[in-house]
């Protein structure tokens, strides 16, 4: 096995392990609010509301799976739909006032848990893991392509 190799597998499990975490994170900072769902109210904050289907297309979901999440923010009452004003047929989906403040509060508490997890690190080395991550992610070919923040996380990483 080469240099590289150890590297890409450590990397491997590295990622595995920090998918894992995100994902049992999830549950702490909000009990109700999984990290799928943390995921698609960050995406509808960012995009200023958007249909289902644009959800599944851009997480490379099943529709059935954004049909569930989305059945289940609509219950908790942190999401709505809205008659799309470019197209009156379409259905929108937006934050509630109950889900923008959710969302904060769980984007505060991760914010918060990522400092003291990183506070020992020089700024240096926070800058090159965070141009890493913005590397890395920039390489994911299809729609989770550069720039979408707030990604789920994919088994395959």
């Amino acid at each position: 096995m080469t240099a590289a190799d150890v590297a890409i597998e450590t990397i491997h499990h590295e990622m595995t392990a920090f998918a894992r975490r995100a994902r049992a994170s999830a549950g702490r900072l909000h009990p109700e609010l999984s990290l799928v769902s943390y995921t698609l109210l960050g995406h509808l904050e960012e995009s200023g509301g958007c249909r289902a289907t644009d959800l599944a297309a851009h997480y490379a979901l099943d529709k059935s799976t954004v049909s569930r999440q989305v059945a289940a923010l609509e219950a908790a009452g942190l999401i709505e739909r809205r008659a799309d004003p470019r197209d009156q047929r379409v259905q929108a989906l937006h934050l509630t006032a109950a889900g923008t403040e959710i969302l904060a509060q769980v984007t505060a508490s991760r914010r918060v848990a990522f400092r003291e997890r990183l506070a020992g690190w020089p700024e240096e080395d926070l800058r090159r893991f965070a141009g890493y991550l913005l590397r890395y992610n920039a390489a994911v070919p299809g729609p989770q392509a550069p720039g979408n923040r707030g990604t789920v996380p994919d088994p395959g990483i």
